[in-house]
């Protein structure tokens, strides 16, 4: 697999060229995606839920996170790899940026902040700085108190209107991408067609630039529940790589997400 960059990216949004991606946590996993050219993968915070064993992703830190970004990258030297920055690593922008340093020392390309305006000044401070920055909108995990559960964000016409609002203005400050989580299709749509950047949704609908889906959903091996919004590919395929293969071509053909994988 050649070497995957943000200009990649760029390049199929602009083309309608939809690209799959996934989180992944290890080399072994990583180079299973490598060989079947998983454009970009995420060590995610939902380590925290799938390898831990929480509740939701507040415990992680920032050493868990770069210790797996080792590891990912050890095991898919060509992906583009973004890390997430874990809860309260994002309190100042100085501090942001101390600790993205850390995520890019790991191997990551480019780190993943949850949060919507109030991040502006930071991803100003990071990408002027050299850090490419991938903003996550829509249902936030590490907010999961503010929330008051794991729920569907946008749906009202006001928070709606906010979060596309929110999408522009971090795009401006320097964002080259965005997750869209568990928020209504058509908002997911608008948002899609208004950036820029690249758009990758989970539970976001179909019109996303690009798919993500938690790799242990995606093989139907997460300890606690599966997502209304995800699909298990092992259960269909029966081994891994052909279930990794299998989830790919379904994203780049638009076959995945389907209506029974959509919020409304």
């Amino acid at each position: 697999m050649k070497k995957i960059t943000i200009s990649d990216l760029m390049k199929w949004k602009k083309a309608g060229h939809k690209f799959p991606t996934s989180t992944a946590y290890d080399a072994s996993f990583a180079q299973i995606f490598e060989n079947e050219e998983m454009p970009v993968l995420l060590v995610g915070d939902s380590l925290g839920m799938v390898l831990q064993g929480h509740s939701d992703t507040l415990p992680v830190t920032l050493e868990d996170i770069a210790y797996h970004t080792r590891c990912v990258r050890a095991g898919s030297p060509n992906c583009l790899l973004m890390a997430d920055m874990p809860f309260m690593t994002l309190n100042t922008p100085e501090k942001a940026c101390e600790n993205a340093a850390v995520l890019m020392r790991a191997g990551a390309n480019m780190v993943k902040i949850e949060g919507g305006r109030w991040l502006v000044d930071t991803v100003k401070m990071l990408t002027e700085r050299a850090v490419p920055v991938c903003a996550h909108m829509g249902l936030t995990p590490q907010s999961v108190n503010i929330f008051g559960g794991y729920k569907i964000q946008g749906k009202e016409d006001e928070k709606a209107e906010e979060i596309l609002s929110d999408a522009l203005a971090l795009q401006g400050a320097g964002a080259q991408a965005l997750v869209l989580e568990c928020i209504p299709a058509e908002l997911a749509k608008r948002i899609t067609k208004a950036l820029d950047i690249p758009v990758i949704g989970i539970g976001a609908g179909s019109d996303t630039d690009g798919q993500i889906l938690v790799m242990h959903d995606m093989l139907g091996i997460s300890a606690n529940y599966m997502p209304k919004f995800s699909k298990n590919f092992l259960a269909e395929t029966g081994d891994i790589k052909s279930a990794v293969a299998k989830y790919m071509d379904d994203v780049k053909n638009g076959l995945f997400p389907d209506e029974k994988h959509t919020i409304a």
